[in-house]
């Protein structure tokens, strides 16, 4: 017999609150959630939009500015400025510093506990892991020589989101890849050929000691670049990089005061200057568009733009340092410009399942709730026992 519904309220509270220990989550990120779940059938590439792209060049631009602040942040060897490993350590305490003060201004809440360990392993890859093993490889080669590892970079970056996103992309996608990476390696090879034995036959590689530092610098780089990308789905792209570099102010922070310059007074303001760009921008503000480029585009295509960064550096050194900027580079660059563009047709398939999103990172906050009272909202960097309004959650 088919028994009639029930339509009394009391048998629906009765199982809403059958286990005080469940929290309901709101109808909105219930149906957010079922709606990131995608089956194997309905499963298509989404077109990266444009804004991706752009911000993409924006990051890439930014960064590129990184190495002609370097060079006047450090000097040569003849005229010393500042030593590089206090550099890439004060580089880091700086955009600590500055991203505490305005996650505390923001009253942004803390990330929830699940994310930490993604948020160290993003500032091992790019706030300790690349500025420190470059610098220690650029106290050995100089930096066409480094150009022909960091040159890989887009590649290796592409292959560690591709593994830790679960995407498969085509074939030609990795032709038209290799195709970029390889444009640029071989302008680095002219070029350092130019520089170790000027004419046409000269090559100018010779494999050192700090190749191997410039690899895992490269591998620190494309992991933290892919880490920083997922993390992105779940937090704002600004946050991602603000809490990497927040996190690590209990190391960058005591070695940057201890390796502080003896006479900073001998320190001319240009490399200061050049210090500063590279705490503010190179370390922290390039990458609010670099992370949320990965985000919208996916890491493994908007990472090829990436590969322009070396002929941006030269254009940057051209205008800022005086130097020489030939017809050669400017054909490189508009070679590896092509292979991004023929590449962005290519097919990269998706992962089976989606990465959370940021309701589903919002939905994290809950806690166990007592029947009739509202769960608190997590605490801010201002004030680590305050209760927020909605507003101010993550979003």
């Amino acid at each position: 017999m088919i028994q009639p519904l029930d339509p009394s309220p009391d048998k629906a509270a009765k199982s809403a609150h059958a286990d005080p220990g469940i929290t309901q989550l709101p109808v909105s990120l219930t149906h957010a959630a079922c709606a990131q779940t995608v089956t194997p059938h309905d499963r298509q590439e989404v077109p990266v939009p444009g804004r991706a792209w752009l911000l993409g060049l924006l990051g890439t631009a930014l960064f590129a500015l990184s190495l002609p602040a370097t060079r006047l942040a450090v000097g040569s060897s003849a005229a010393p400025e500042l030593a590089p490993l206090f550099v890439a350590l004060a580089r880091a305490a700086l955009a600590g510093l500055l991203a505490a003060a305005w996650l505390a201004w923001r009253r942004t809440p803390w990330p929830p506990r699940r994310l930490w360990l993604t948020i160290v392993s993003v500032a091992a890859g790019v706030v300790f892991g690349f500025p420190l093993f470059t610098s220690l490889a650029l106290r050995q080669v100089d930096a066409v020589h480094a150009s022909l590892m960091l040159g890989l970079l887009p590649l290796a970056t592409a292959a560690i989101g591709a593994r830790l996103a679960r995407q498969r992309p085509s074939t030609a996608f990795w032709l038209w890849a290799a195709a970029g990476s390889a444009l640029v390696c071989v302008y680095a090879l002219r070029q350092g050929g130019q520089v170790a034995h000027p004419g046409p036959s000269g090559l100018g590689l010779h494999l050192q000691a700090a190749d191997a530092l410039l690899g895992l610098a490269m591998l620190a780089g494309g992991w933290g670049y892919a880490r920083g990308a997922l993390l992105a789905r779940q937090l704002p792209s600004e946050q991602v990089i603000s809490w990497a570099v927040v996190f690590s102010l209990p190391i960058t922070l005591p070695a940057a005061y201890w390796l502080w310059p003896q006479h900073p007074a001998a320190i001319t303001p240009t490399a200061w200057g050049a210090l500063g760009y590279l705490g503010i921008v190179s370390m922290w503000l390039g990458f609010f568009a670099w992370y949320r480029a990965l985000a919208l585009g996916g890491t493994v295509r908007v990472s090829q733009v990436q590969l322009l960064q070396p002929f941006l550096s030269m254009l940057a050194a051209g205008l800022l340092l005086g130097e020489r900027l030939d017809a050669t580079t400017l054909l490189f660059a508009l070679a590896v410009m092509a292979t991004v563009l023929a590449g962005r047709r290519a097919r990269v398939h998706p992962a089976a399942a989606a990465v959370a999103t940021a309701d589903e990172a919002t939905a994290t906050f809950a806690t166990p709730a007592t029947p009739g009272a509202a769960a608190p909202m997590p605490p801010t960097l201002a004030k680590p026992n305050s209760i927020l309004n909605t507003k101010d959650a993550v979003r």
